[in-house]
């Protein structure tokens, strides 16, 4: 007879409102502090415990750019103190201190890890069934679809997302209610609604120039390349030296959207820079191998059958991170490549001092390339083989907002009046 029992789902916010020995006004302060704990620890997906709760005061709290009051800094130890010592009987009790959000995520995540998903797609399902899991707010209501009807008609109807979001809150959704709840063709009467196309941020090739020259090191190199080439943010970071054929001047995107292979152009006046860029990161790489490290990530069942293949030469990050951290899918230390938000951080920075009066994010410089190339009168079909696009209409965004074509370098009547 299998005695065991399914764990009480307790919520430190319900605790917190009934505890008699705070005030209403340290109640307040207390949930405010553990608010933002708790979004965070979500957010770098820790366990909830005594390292989350130290790491969030070293990462967080007590950050460098940031000056705290005394008083502050008490109050806030206050909290998280109050935090542990009711996590530490929860746990005694048999209760499960997560959120129904974080079940959600968790279950979702390791479903699709069963299937062999790739972790940005298990992330982004997890987001949304966390998500749903809010709008939800109990266990019974989450597993009917009637309920995720209502969820998709007030993202559609309320929060005006683009077509692509809808798809995959949609996607998320029906994975969740098939391999998580085993619902095997869950019906979900919401209709989509289409978006109009928003115009890409372009650069001038002046203003690509000057953001790029405000750039150092690695950025600087990274950006030329994604400008060069036209790379998305992810092909970008996670190239390896072997995707690069310098004497051939074809670069090799791995896996790119929707898991497809496609060559592209590296730039002729790029590859002495990066030759001697290679070289450096050998020189990291031979540190790495000295040291006993473990090698780089390899994915899939390419890591399972070649477990070794992380440690070749091939296999190293083109742009590897300059610190070693923790792999989130098995815990190994190693090293990681350059993470696209730092990089996106810095092209918003160099754009910024460049004084760009735009929106600009990494993406702006593979729009730039496109745009740049349609100017130059590359043909369109071309244009979509070197971006990967799937279908050639997406690639016609670029004709609206190219100089001299399709109608748009025509010279305006008001130039023309004395």
């Amino acid at each position: 007879m299998n005695t065991k029992t399914k764990p009480i789902h307790v919520c430190w916010r319900n605790d917190l409102a009934k505890f008699r020995t705070l005030s209403a006004r340290e109640k307040t302060a207390f949930l405010m502090v553990l608010e933002w704990f708790e979004n965070w620890r979500l957010r770098m997906q820790l366990e909830p415990g005594r390292p989350a709760a130290v790491r969030f005061w070293r990462e967080e709290v007590k950050r460098e750019d940031r000056e705290r009051e005394d008083w502050q800094l008490e109050q806030w130890s206050e909290a998280l103190t109050w935090y542990l010592k009711w996590l530490e009987n929860c746990l005694q009790t048999g209760g499960d201190p997560r959120s129904l959000a974080e079940r959600m995520r968790g279950e979702v995540e390791r479903a699709g890890a069963r299937q062999g998903q790739a972790r940005r797609t298990r992330q982004t399902y997890g987001a949304w069934a966390a998500r749903y899991a809010n709008f939800a707010k109990t266990d019974r209501a989450a597993i009917q679809p009637e309920t995720a009807t209502r969820f998709l008609t007030a993202l559609v109807a309320d929060e005006e997302c683009a077509f692509a979001t809808q798809k995959q809150a949609l996607n998320a959704l029906a994975f969740f209610f098939k391999n998580v709840c085993r619902i095997e063709n869950p019906v979900f009467a919401v209709k989509l609604r289409k978006t109009d196309q928003r115009m890409p941020v372009v650069l001038s090739k002046e203003e690509a120039r000057d953001l790029m020259a405000r750039l150092e090191g690695r950025y600087q190199l990274a950006a030329r390349l994604q400008y060069g080439a036209g790379l998305r943010l992810q092909e970008l970071v996670t190239l390896r030296i072997k995707d690069l054929d310098l004497d051939r001047g074809v670069l090799t995107v791995r896996g790119g959207k929707g898991d497809k292979d496609r060559t592209t152009v590296i730039p002729n006046s790029l590859k002495p820079d990066l030759r001697a860029w290679i070289e450096g990161v050998r020189k990291t790489y031979e540190e790495d191998r000295a040291a006993g490290r473990a090698g780089v990530y390899i994915p899939g069942a390419l890591g399972r059958k070649f477990s070794k293949a992380g440690e070749s030469w091939e296999w190293m990050w083109l742009f590897p991170a300059f610190k070693e951290s923790q792999d989130p899918e098995s815990g190994v230390i190693r090293r990681h490549h350059l993470l696209g938000k730092v990089y996106n951080e810095a092209i918003k920075r160099g754009s910024q001092d460049a004084g760009i009066a735009k929106r600009v994010t990494s993406h702006a410089l593979r729009h730039s390339f496109a745009t740049h190339l349609l100017e130059n009168g590359t043909d369109l079909r071309t244009i979509q083989e070197l971006l990967g696009h799937e279908d050639i209409t997406t690639t016609e965004i670029y004709l609206h907002v190219a100089v001299g074509v399709n109608g748009m370098g025509v010279r305006s009547p008001l130039d023309g009046v004395a």
